[in-house]
């Protein structure tokens, strides 16, 4: 398995580690429903070294960029950060990536798992036109704080500077950890800054994050709630809501599909664009004990119509969540839904995402725990 240049650290604070797209990382450090709440009540800090960064910054970046992507990047203001996909030919999702506007180019934060295959395909089409790429994530290590104080550790750490910042936007930033591009995105629909960082600085930043929470209750945060929160939040995951057999009507990110460029795959978009979509990626609250897990069947009687892509016992609603493929026919027909566990079947109710949102005054569903 690869590691990223926080191994070390993590193993110090007792993580247990596990395999997650083929790197070696930590799951959690003490258990994934406190370190949830750490997130939804204070904060947390996150390693994401192990997602790809791919800088753009030859002189047909712009074309090469326009050409691999969903997002009209001529449009695409320096300083933005967009989300966007990439697609095969066949207009199936390859990945989902953000896009950032730099002041030199363009940069993209890839999915582990895929950085092999996305490189690949960028690599192809950067020879096809005379372009050049640089992947710079051995170079560069990625950490995030993540909750409703995450301004005020970053900005206890000497980076005040960042909470100028807007909603997906990005910056760089000189610093005591070196130059950092830093983001406001997020993936666990709390506030939050991503740093990209010189790796050999990427420990200091850690526990600097660390010890300017301490009081506040901040803790190291792994991938067990970075899971959970995100599926909250209904954020999209890789290989969960999306994949090589799906494409973006059919995973309910149509919305990614916002450039008129010749990018791969829109040929074939156009022609799925043409007529409504055979499935759909809906949202349910599921009843009784049991944990709908991804491939769960999803029942309308005992005919099954579609399989759960994502989920969880949500720490903050107190209940099963999970979103799922399912036959558009099915869902148009309004006929009543049950998710089928390994020993238990229970009645799924079709609700919106996201299912928690921090602008709302309640989370949707929170009146009716199960």
């Amino acid at each position: 398995m690869a590691t990223t240049v926080l191994k070390p650290l993590h193993i110090e604070l007792k993580a247990r580690m596990v395999e997650f797209a083929g790197f070696e990382m930590p799951v959690m450090y003490t258990d994934i429903s406190s370190e949830h709440e750490a997130v939804r009540t204070t904060a947390g800090v996150f390693d994401l070294s192990h997602m790809g960064r791919v800088r753009f910054r030859c002189p047909k970046a712009l074309e090469l960029v326009q050409r691999l992507q969903t997002y009209d990047a001529e449009n695409l203001e320096q300083g933005r950060v967009r989300y966007a996909l990439l697609l095969t030919p066949e207009g199936t999702v390859l990945d989902d990536i953000l896009i950032y506007r730099e002041q030199q180019g363009f940069l993209f934060v890839i999915n582990a798992g895929n950085r092999v295959a996305d490189l690949a395909v960028i690599r192809r089409e950067a020879a096809a036109i005379g372009a050049e790429v640089t992947d710079d994530s051995e170079r560069l290590a990625m950490v995030a704080v993540q909750g409703p104080k995450a301004a005020e550790v970053v900005t206890r750490i000497g980076l005040a500077a960042v909470l100028a910042l807007k909603y997906y936007n990005c910056m760089d930033v000189e610093s005591p950890f070196g130059l950092l591009t830093v983001s406001r995105t997020g993936y666990t629909g709390e506030d939050g800054f991503e740093f990209i960082v010189p790796a050999e600085n990427a420990r200091a930043l850690f526990l600097a994050a660390l010890e300017a929470g301490k009081e506040l209750g901040v803790r190291p945060c792994g991938l067990g709630c970075r899971d959970t929160l995100r599926l909250e939040a209904g954020m999209p995951l890789y290989g969960h809501e999306m994949d090589l057999s799906v494409n973006p009507f059919e995973a309910g990110l149509d919305y990614a599909l916002r450039s008129k460029a010749d990018y791969i795959g829109s040929a074939a978009i156009q022609r799925l664009g043409t007529n409504p979509p055979l499935k759909k990626t809906v949202a349910l609250f599921v009843d009784g004990p049991s944990i709908p897990r991804q491939g769960s069947e999803v029942l309308a009687g005992e005919q099954v119509v579609g399989v759960v892509c994502s989920g969880t016992r949500s720490p903050t609603l107190g209940r099963n969540i999970a979103t799922a493929r399912i036959d558009a026919a099915t869902l148009a027909a309004g006929t009543p839904l049950k998710v089928r566990t390994r020993r238990h079947e229970g009645a799924a109710t079709l609700t919106q995402l996201p299912f928690y949102s921090r602008k709302r005054s309640k989370p949707v569903g929170s009146e009716r725990k199960a």
